[in-house]
């Protein structure tokens, strides 16, 4: 299984660096770069969120495309390379100078950023919804799950880390930080496409396909009547928003709170490291705690993180051990994510008789772009209330624009988290023993081509 766990996990380190520039930096370069106006930012930031809200919602549609494929390559594959390949003109496009300003740019940016998330959608569903057809055990999910959110999270701090030094260097070398910005976009769709190439090379399909194809109209059933997915997909949606709000604030605090932006990428590196050590070390805690515990240890860490953050000022040390705190919770829920949607396909399965990798695993993209709608929202609408928008250096921001931005980033997040945990604390029953038990009802219903 070593060719499958590196063959998939290596197939998102690129694909994460692309999504961090985008996801996490987007907002920065509008109004650090491009520096748009505060009505032009006022309108984006609208757009941003209806936007991932509406293809949010469309994908369990796209669940179903890839859920009745049925192909030579199998039915990942193919939209694995042709939404990677779109995915990736689309990044280079929304980062390149057409020479377009103003309001006719904020036109533009809606349509290329439409684009974008709709090829993000085809690549990411069908790259995740792969991984219950990869094995049906609970531990090899777990192993290969480890790998491919470490590469993700490698992918996504070297972003972190790298970002301010290297767009700094290459505005150096370009003389424009707009053709910086573009030339690492550039290296990143690169990086991107090398990567997800070793996934549809050396990834196979083991776990037997369901012959029978779901039907559009039935979309809404598939997802609604599997409970234990429903349960998740709230309860993330909350983590998640707060997680991505924090993240989303990052670079902004640093600048403008902290007062020294290069200070930003000596903590992401300590978040990286602190993030990729959690997942490297899950298989371990997992043989000594059950997911249950493993849930609320996370919940208790991500929460004791903030309280560090909110005691912090301008104190780097304090910082960074509330990001120690924040990132050792944040890593191990990554991975108990994957692994509850992942169950769920087996729960659907069993309760509905038809297995849908794809449309259950088309919650994860929605989950992380209904988070990143409800975090655009909250970033733009702070950054304009507290007027960062307008802010120059840290010496621009009143006492009451830096609570606001605190309150939004460390507060809110807190609260969301506390829910998430609570809902899935009292609703999610999906855990080892209770598996043990689906598996096997599933192997004397439909034999061992059903689950192996």
């Amino acid at each position: 299984m070593a060719r499958t766990r590196w063959g998939f996990g290596l197939g998102t380190l690129g694909r994460d660096m692309v999504a961090a520039l985008v996801s996490m930096y987007l907002m920065f370069y509008l109004t650090d770069v491009l520096d748009v106006s505060g009505a032009q930012l006022a309108v984006i930031t609208i757009i941003l969120v209806v936007m991932r809200v509406f293809d949010a919602v469309n994908d369990p549609i796209m669940g179903v495309v890839v859920d009745n494929t049925r192909s030579r390559y199998g039915k990942f594959k193919p939209w694995i390379f042709w939404g990677g390949l779109l995915w990736g003109i689309a990044t280079l496009i929304l980062f390149f100078d057409t020479g377009v300003h103003g309001w006719g740019y904020v036109v533009l940016f809606t349509v290329l950023y439409l684009v974008w998330e709709i090829a993000f959608t085809i690549n990411d569903i069908a790259y995740w919804s792969m991984l219950p057809s990869l094995t049906i055990d609970q531990k090899e999910r777990e192993r290969i799950g480890v790998v491919a959110r470490i590469c993700a999270n490698i992918g996504l701090f070297s972003m972190a880390v790298g970002l301010v030094p290297v767009t700094a260097w290459l505005t150096d070398v370009f003389g424009s930080a707009r053709t910086a910005w573009f030339v690492l976009a550039a290296v990143l769709v690169v990086i991107m496409a090398l990567f997800q190439l070793l996934t549809l090379f050396l990834t196979k399909e083991k776990v037997a396909a369901d012959p029978q194809n779901t039907p559009l109209r039935e979309l809404f059933q598939v997802i609604v009547r599997n409970d234990q997915l429903l349960w998740v997909a709230v309860a993330m949606v909350a983590y998640m928003s707060g997680y991505i709000i924090t993240t989303s604030f990052g670079l902004y605090y640093f600048k403008y709170i902290f007062g020294d932006e290069n200070a930003y990428p000596l903590f992401a590196a300590v978040l990286g490291v602190t993030q990729i050590t959690a997942l490297a070390l899950f298989p371990l805690v997992s043989k000594v705690l059950k997911r249950r515990q493993i849930h609320l240890w996370a919940t208790v860490a991500c929460l004791i993180g903030y309280v560090f953050f909110l005691l912090s000022g301008t104190s780097l040390v304090l910082v960074a051990v509330a990001g120690v705190f924040l990132f050792t919770g944040q890593g191990a829920m990554q991975l108990l994510m994957v692994m509850f949607i992942a169950d769920s396909v087996e729960y659907g399965h069993w309760k509905l008789g038809r297995r849908n990798e794809s449309v259950t695993f088309s919650l994860q993209p929605f989950i992380y772009k209904l988070s990143n709608a409800v975090a655009s929202g909250v970033v733009g609408l702070t950054l304009i209330l507290s007027g960062i928008d307008t802010a120059q250096s840290a010496a621009d921001v009143t006492p009451e624009g830096a609570t606001i931005l605190r309150t939004a980033m460390m507060v809110l997040p807190m609260i969301l988290m506390a829910v998430s945990y609570l809902v899935l604390r009292a609703k999610y029953r999906l855990h080892e023993d209770f598996y043990a038990q689906v598996i096997a009802d599933l192997k004397e219903r439909h034999g061992h081509e059903a689950a192996h």
